[in-house]
């Protein structure tokens, strides 16, 4: 079972005094309004409704936490970005996500959202400029990507990538589409590492059964006779 699929709602905050205290760890997601962040989460957890979709980007205004069990956090970061944002609510954000991603001392890797199309943004890279200094890792979830033709979308990879290389350490990217459902398997691989889990246990399957239950007809076929070798 993929480590997303265990997310449940954990608890929801609006300031850095209210984050919940707990002695396990933390994987973020942020990203741009509109990059398709929360499809991306919903895509993990195969789950529709686990982090609210809105026609109008900055909705999402809170962190918001989900738990995936044996006090491991998934942690959803308030879209950043949108225009139409009162000044105030902005630098509020700037300020929360800021001293988030750059103080919380059990958040072990960010998941940073762009859009495919668009990737590497001002925006983009302050907030890597905030947290690639803390030395933990970035993974690059280049979504939307089945907006793009084959070879467009691998030019952007690359082009990311080389970008991450050149100015940022620590940093890895991927190709994602919610739509099209690829590359989860990639995030639950790196993802995975950050929270400590070597390996998932599959589902439990159905019980062995034996063919032959009494020992002392081992080996013998329905229906057949024991012959007597005396």
């Amino acid at each position: 079972m993929s480590v997303f699929r265990q997310a449940t709602f954990f608890t929801t905050v609006n300031d850095l005094a209210s984050l919940p205290r707990h002695a396990g760890v933390e994987i973020a997601f942020a990203g741009r309004s509109n990059a398709g962040k929360s499809s991306a989460i919903n895509t993990l957890a195969d789950h529709n409704r686990l982090a609210f979709v809105s026609k109008t980007p900055g909705r999402t205004q809170h962190i918001n936490y989900f738990s995936l069990g044996e006090d491991r956090y998934l942690v959803d970061l308030p879209g950043y970005g949108y225009a139409k944002v009162p000044a105030e609510m902005r630098s509020h954000w700037a300020h929360l996500l800021g001293t988030y991603l750059q103080t919380r001392a059990c958040l072990n890797g960010l998941v940073l959202i762009m859009d495919a199309r668009h990737p590497m943004t001002l925006l983009d890279q302050q907030m890597l400029a905030w947290f690639v200094p803390t030395g933990k890792p970035v993974h690059v979830l280049l979504t939307k990507a089945d907006k793009l033709s084959r070879n467009q979308a691998q030019n952007t990879l690359r082009s990311v990538q080389h970008s991450l290389a050149s100015t940022y350490q620590n940093c890895t990217a991927q190709l994602f589409s919610s739509l099209a459902k690829t590359g989860v398997e990639v995030v639950e691989q790196v993802a995975m590492g950050w929270l400590g889990i070597k390996e998932l246990q599959a589902a439990p399957g159905p019980p062995a059964v034996s063919e032959n239950k009494n020992p002392r007809l081992k080996g013998s076929k329905p229906g057949a006779k024991r012959l007597n070798k005396d």
